[in-house]
């Protein structure tokens, strides 16, 4: 571990392990595919990245029950360096990035029991192309 930090990577866990724990499928023929387990003594850190289709990044934006649309967020900054990790920006930090949380328990998402709270940021890359960031604890 390093030192004064409480945290550290599971070096064994990527997407698959993040698209589990978060219950959403990586679509298929999604590309640039990533996902990384930071582990911490209170609540574990869930990241999951990929590049798919507008449309298929809205439809799962939707299936996590938001309740609010995609939107862009104002203000955000650079917190942590979770999707750093990643060899990504942090997403909130992306011009244009939209954004929406969801605290699955408090929408009734059985399928999600195990979750608190998952962001997700859309970043449209043009072309019908977009990165889908999802963050979860």
């Amino acid at each position: 571990m390093t030192e004064g930090r409480d945290w550290r990577w599971d070096e064994e866990a990527g997407a698959s392990e993040a698209a589990a724990f978060m219950n959403v499928a990586i679509p298929e023929g999604a590309a640039q595919t990533k996902g990384a387990v930071q582990l911490n003594p209170q609540e574990d850190v869930y990241l999951l990245t990929f590049v798919t289709s507008e449309k298929t990044a809205e439809d799962i934006a939707e299936d996590l029950r938001s309740g609010e649309p995609l939107h862009v967020r104002k203000g955000d900054s650079a917190e942590g360096e979770c999707f750093a990790h990643l060899g990504l920006p942090e997403p909130q930090t992306l011009k244009g990035a939209r954004w929406a949380g969801v605290c699955p328990p408090c929408v009734h998402d059985d399928r999600r029991g195990k979750v608190q709270w998952i962001d997700i940021y859309v970043e449209t890359l043009g072309t019908d192309r977009a990165r889908v960031c999802l963050q979860a604890f």
